[in-house]
């Protein structure tokens, strides 16, 4: 059990993800959308989508840092692992009830307004069971284990997580993970492969671009202050 889950359930879930991500771009285009609702309702979209999405990205970066960013690199920028760990507890918490506050209005906005509602699939409902498991779990796993420092999950889980990227998982290391940690992983794994089958797959069309696109000049300046012109063929004022 312990070659599966750790050495075998990774990579499933890294096809599942590739896999999926090049059918919906290849054959599914028009539906790589958030299938946004905002036409039947927005004044709680406008509060619930923000929450949600600073929340789940400050989730995702936290996570980047604790499995990626081994703990010399943190120690060399003069980060302490007590401070290190402080930050975690609390500004972890902290992204996560966001997040979860955002979902929790986003499905009451679902489930009272009618339109929403009806718009609403059963993949939709399974997306949101498996997001809110992954994060209440490692919100649970991180809380029951907040007494002193914690448990240093970046001497056992993060090391395997970088092990995977090397195609040598060391799967030893998350035999005595606790369990609610263990959960909380199989659920961030099961969210991993659902993305691309869900509404989630609009992440990977975040418009970054946007960032560094030239200005749109929505209108130029009075030709008075350009100067004079020159006329070109086929451009003539009319009745010139």
């Amino acid at each position: 059990m312990t070659t599966l889950l750790w050495g075998v359930l990774p990579y499933v879930t890294l096809a599942l993800l590739v896999a999926g991500l090049v059918w919906r771009h290849r054959y599914d285009r028009f539906g790589w959308t958030t299938r946004s609702s905002q036409v039947y309702e927005s004044k709680l979209l406008n509060i619930a989508s923000p929450a949600f999405h600073y929340g789940i990205l400050f989730v995702l970066v936290g996570h980047i840092v604790g499995l990626f960013i081994p703990e010399s690199w943190t120690n060399a920028l003069g980060v302490g692992e007590h401070t290190y760990r402080l930050f975690s507890l609390y500004g972890g918490t902290a992204a996560g009830i966001v997040t979860i506050g955002g979902i929790a209005l986003l499905v009451y906005r679902r489930r009272t307004r009618a339109p929403v509602f009806r718009a609403t699939t059963a993949n939709d409902k399974l997306m949101y069971v498996v997001l809110v498991a992954a994060i209440v779990l490692g919100m649970v796993a991180k809380l029951s284990h907040g007494s002193g420092d914690g448990y240093d999950y970046r001497q056992s889980i993060a090391p395997w997580a970088r092990s995977l990227f090397t195609l040598s998982p060391d799967t030893g290391l998350m035999a005595g993970v606790p369990v609610l940690y263990q959960i909380h992983a199989v659920f961030g794994m099961a969210l991993i492969a659902l993305v691309p089958y869900t509404r989630l797959v609009h992440m990977f069309s975040a418009p970054v671009q946007y960032l560094f696109r030239p200005y749109v000049v929505y209108r130029s300046r009075d030709p008075e202050q350009l100067g004079p012109r020159p006329e070109r063929r086929g451009w003539e004022r009319a009745g010139s």
